[in-house]
């Protein structure tokens, strides 16, 4: 099942400056395992050990994986998935 990945410009020089990218599997991990292999160094900055990076925000289709079973989260044939780094400041 193909997703649309959309990817913040902080991390495009993982994905050859593309801003946008196709990946297959039916979870978000599965999804991510997928984009690593064709975009290598990738995951290790959207994943940690214990899921998904504390300043990484993951969404399929407008949802936060992380109340949805964060890496386990289902993904559906035609979704989006958003990645954004979390911002701070004052």
């Amino acid at each position: 099942m193909a997703v649309e990945i959309r990817i913040p410009t902080i991390l495009r020089t993982y994905t050859d400056g593309q801003k946008q990218v196709q990946g297959t599997g039916d979870t978000v991990e599965r999804v991510i395992d997928d984009l690593e292999s064709r975009h290598p160094g990738l995951k290790d900055r959207l994943v940690e050990e214990a899921g998904i990076r504390r300043f990484v925000n993951v969404y399929v289709n407008d949802e936060d994986v992380r109340f949805t079973g964060g890496l386990g989260s289902p993904v559906a044939d035609g979704d989006v998935i958003v990645v954004l780094p979390a911002v701070a400041g004052g």
